[in-house]
């Protein structure tokens, strides 16, 4: 069974052709970047039924617990996504009922983000099954297979220009801020 999408097909074809040596590593990544994607569709599937997104899902499960809300700032710094990217993702959350924005009681400038009753029972149900599919995924390893799997992609992502800048020592200036 292939499980490469056909334009990873077509470059590896290419790669054999011109006898570049790296085509195991080239499928390898391949196969990594397929497996990401299957998840990433099924994920959306999932959430989908609900009128969410993973963006969406992320933010209710960041609120969970916050019965005091969280600034829209404080949503974004948390799920790691820019504050243009949490207005877009909190306007379709409050649009559907999963949310509320209130201005606080101490500062009228600031706007607090709030999950609404139909937002908690989301969260607390979604959170439970998708956490369980999630792990579900990797089910049939073994502590060990867990382990090696994990120091592997690690491996790989240090290769990465992303990983090789996390590497890297950091300079004074950045220590001492």
């Amino acid at each position: 069974m292939e499980i490469l999408e056909q334009k990873h097909i077509a470059l590896l074809t290419e790669a054999e052709r011109r006898g570049d040596g790296a085509t195991a590593n080239l499928r390898l990544c391949f196969e990594v970047i397929a497996l990401a994607a299957a998840i990433d569709r099924d994920c959306a599937a999932r959430l989908a039924p609900h009128n969410l997104s993973e963006g969406k899902f992320v933010l209710l499960f960041l609120l969970h617990q916050m019965a005091e809300g969280l600034s829209p700032h404080e949503l974004a710094d948390r799920a790691g996504v820019t504050r243009a990217t949490v207005t877009g993702l909190l306007d379709g959350l409050e649009r559907d009922g999963f949310v509320t924005r209130q201005q606080s009681k101490d500062d009228r400038r600031k706007v607090l983000v709030r999950l609404s009753p139909m937002g908690q029972d989301a969260a607390r149900e979604l959170f439970d099954t998708h956490t369980r599919w999630i792990a579900s995924l990797f089910g049939g390893f073994d502590e060990s297979e867990r382990q090696a799997l994990s120091a592997l992609l690690q491996r790989a992502w240090r290769n990465t220009d992303g990983g090789r800048k996390a590497m890297q020592p950091k300079a004074e200036s950045e220590i001492t801020q």
